[in-house]
């Protein structure tokens, strides 16, 4: 076959297991309430818990910044990509989190990548949850190093791991605070504990956290006690903004900083998405970040609510709610039908999830009113969307 035949071979092998995706566009600075081919809708799948992705405050630092610096970093920040709201982003979102300092990445996925990558090799052991996202899931396969992955969220089974016989030289312990889709919390306190039994580095992830968990939103790290190794944190969810970055020693963000590949050879995050960023902060350590997030554990509280009552329990906690339905083929069904009442509510398969669980994964933001969670739990619990 040429290489046109052959991919369109592996595309309609994808169709008929029910696993092919495209793209549908959303327009308008609402998350939760877009339009979709100029009509609007209700989303239930945004990670923007918080709805600041539209609030002017970061609409207005971003456009500051962008007369100000630009809009392009113009290079990596070892060259030339550096300015003053890089290293004023770092230094607060170290504070923020706990640390002594921190270092910034275009991405979250990056950063997880540049992290596992300049931390560990050949000669070494990760131990990782078994629902890790791909990010950590790519940054450890790169590594060559010997991966044990634990079952998920079972820090006995993590220990055992950790004691795998062999001349290793580090011992890495990942994980990720709450879980993107299952929405449950990995035992941080255990862990921590299980890793400083075995001298084991501890990297978190706390992408789905950062913003709401904890006092005002520091993370569950923050909220437990917990003092990582490393502790990975996203822009791009609650911040509304975009980007990642690691918080750790001043002696390992120098180290991050001369061999993280992904931090070394890319291109620095433009200045106005880093004073969005700040923008975000200064609201999230705010009474309205307060605000915000009490608002969005009450929405989420009521949707549960309204699920149990209809003897539909929902796993996990927090902001993700999993609709759990099994079969690929019936999770599109209900994805397109709620589509078709005006719902954003994208179907999850494999290998996103483990087989057999396909669902619809829900967020709820501050964003959406009482009357869209009314309205999403009616369709949810009509007879014939019942998982």
């Amino acid at each position: 076959m040429t290489l046109e035949e052959e991919l369109q071979h592996h595309l309609a092998g994808l169709g008929a297991a029910q696993r092919l995706r495209s793209t549908h566009p959303l327009d308008g600075p609402d998350r939760a309430h877009p339009l979709r081919s100029g009509r609007p809708t209700l989303a239930f799948c945004s990670n923007d818990y918080l709805g600041l992705a539209s609030h002017p405050a970061l609409a207005d630092a971003a456009s500051a910044a962008a007369r100000e610096y630009g809009f392009g970093a113009g290079s990596s920040r070892l060259i030339s990509g550096e300015s003053g709201l890089h290293a004023s982003l770092e230094r607060k979102l170290a504070a923020y989190t706990g640390f002594a300092s921190s270092l910034l990445f275009p991405t979250g996925y990056q950063t997880n990548i540049g992290v596992i990558t300049a931390l560990a090799g050949p000669d070494d052991l990760i131990v990782s949850d078994a629902a890790n996202h791909a990010s950590i899931i790519d940054g450890c396969r790169l590594t060559r190093a010997r991966i044990v992955v634990h079952a998920h969220a079972d820090a006995e089974a993590a220990a055992r791991a950790l004691a795998t016989p062999g001349p290793f030289k580090r011992r890495l312990l990942i994980t990720e605070s709450i879980f993107s889709m299952d929405g449950d919390r990995a035992p941080l306190r255990h862990l921590a504990e299980v890793a400083r039994s075995a001298g084991a580095l501890f990297i978190v992830d706390e992408a789905h956290a950062l913003g709401v968990a904890g006092p005002q939103g520091r993370g569950v790290c923050s909220e437990l006690g917990v003092h990582p190794t490393v502790l990975i944190g996203t822009l791009g969810k609650a911040f509304g903004s975009s980007g990642g970055f690691a918080a750790c020693s001043p002696t390992l963000r120098s180290y991050l900083l001369n061999t993280a590949r992904t931090f070394i050879f890319t291109t620095a995050s433009p200045p106005p998405v880093v004073a969005a960023s700040l923008a975000a902060l200064e609201l999230l350590t705010s009474p309205l970040g307060d605000a915000l997030r009490d608002a969005a554990f009450q929405r989420s509280n009521r949707l549960r609510t309204r699920l149990a009552r209809a003897d539909q329990p929902i796993p996990g906690h927090d902001l993700i709610l999993p609709w759990i339905i099994g079969a690929d083929a019936d999770a599109l069904r209900l994805s397109a039908k709620l589509a078709d009442a005006g719902l954003v509510v994208p179907a999850i398969r494999p290998p996103t999830v483990p087989e057999g669980t396909a669902r619809l994964r829900i967020t709820v933001s501050a964003s959406h009113t009482e009357r869209d969670l009314d309205r999403l739990a009616e369709k949810l619990l009509d007879s014939d969307n019942s998982p």
